[in-house]
């Protein structure tokens, strides 16, 4: 008997049929034109998935990657709540559904899923890409304007996911206090950009003040030890490369690495890492460089050699957004 697909190995299959019969150049200028948008600094006052073409487009280039940068952001969020797992999950904005992939990759089981977004083409092939995932067959696809008249039924997991950089100010606010009052828990994913990591912080300040306790990146709830403007805060989630995505971007390598800022926090105990890998380790010759975000709050580097003995091989297999030290 063969073993079930995993759910990314599902969803690439899924989305490799999305383009057949949409001439390649379409699809990369449709892709181009929704990127542009999207990496816009003025929040959107329509939908900008107008039609199946563009949600096709999209979805094949972009889904996979926002799959992986919340299953990245998931998977420290369920080791910081070990024996916890979502009994309903509703993702705000949630497009074509790759958030709620994600959910199915972190924790078995079916549970009450809703998908909330304004563009119909996306949940109309949201709806249609999950008829492979057996884990999504009773999804509620539902349109609805996500501001600041948005009003939320009671969940476990509220997930956000590059959403707050299409909003105003005042609905950005809304949203985060809406999914706060709705959610036990809350995981916020966005572009691994300084203005995407304003927004986490922003987001994260919000979720604290509700309170709510942080369970990932930081090993803390208190403010963040980087110095606004001096710095941010990101990670990376490395993703399998479609012919669209080397199309579009003229690239040979099989992947690509999506870089990401988020917040996980929860209204219930939580066990966060003792320290998060915040950059990508340096290993020399005889030597491994950390750089650790600590639960003082405080950031610092840490030096691990041979002498270190298992925690020198440790540090050479960490990754970065790792918890340090690694659980025995």
């Amino acid at each position: 008997m063969n073993a079930p697909a995993l759910p990314a190995e599902t969803l690439r299959t899924a989305l490799a049929g999305l383009l057949d019969g949409l001439p390649p150049r379409q699809a990369s200028r449709a892709v181009e034109r929704l990127i542009a948008s999207y990496r816009g600094a003025t929040p959107t006052n329509a939908p900008i998935l107008r039609d199946r073409a563009d949600a096709a487009a999209y979805a094949a280039y972009r889904m996979p990657a926002t799959f992986e940068a919340v299953r990245s952001a998931l998977e420290a969020f369920a080791d910081a709540v070990p024996g916890w797992a979502p009994g309903g999950h509703l993702d705000l904005g949630g497009g074509t559904g790759a958030a709620a992939w994600a959910v199915t990759a972190t924790w078995d089981g079916e549970r009450p899923v809703t998908v909330l977004d304004w563009a119909e083409p996306a949940l109309a092939l949201g709806r249609e890409i999950a008829a492979a995932n057996p884990a999504l067959r009773n999804v509620q696809w539902q349109r609805s304007r996500i501001g600041a008249a948005l009003t939320l039924e009671s969940t476990d997991l509220v997930t956000v996911s590059y959403v707050l950089n299409e909003l105003t100010a005042p609905d950005r606010t809304a949203l985060v206090d809406a999914a706060a009052a709705a959610a036990r828990a809350v995981v916020i994913v966005e572009p691994g950009t300084p203005d995407g990591y304003a927004r986490v912080i922003e987001a994260r300040d919000r979720l604290i003040a509700a309170g709510f306790r942080i369970a990932a990146p930081c090993p803390h709830s208190a403010d963040c030890p980087i110095v606004p403007g001096t710095d941010w805060c990101h990670f990376s989630a490395r993703v399998s490369r479609s012919s669209l995505h080397r199309q579009v971007k003229g690239g040979s390598l099989p992947y690509e690495d999506e870089k990401f800022s988020y917040v996980a926090a929860a209204r219930f105990p939580v066990e966060p890492a003792p320290a998060r890998v915040v950059r990508k380790p340096q290993i020399r010759k005889g030597q491994v460089l950390l750089d650790l975000c600590e639960t003082e709050p405080s950031l610092s580097r840490a030096t691990v050699t041979k002498r270190h003995g298992d925690l020198y091989k440790a540090a050479r297999d960490a990754d970065w957004g790792d918890a340090w030290p690694p659980a025995p």
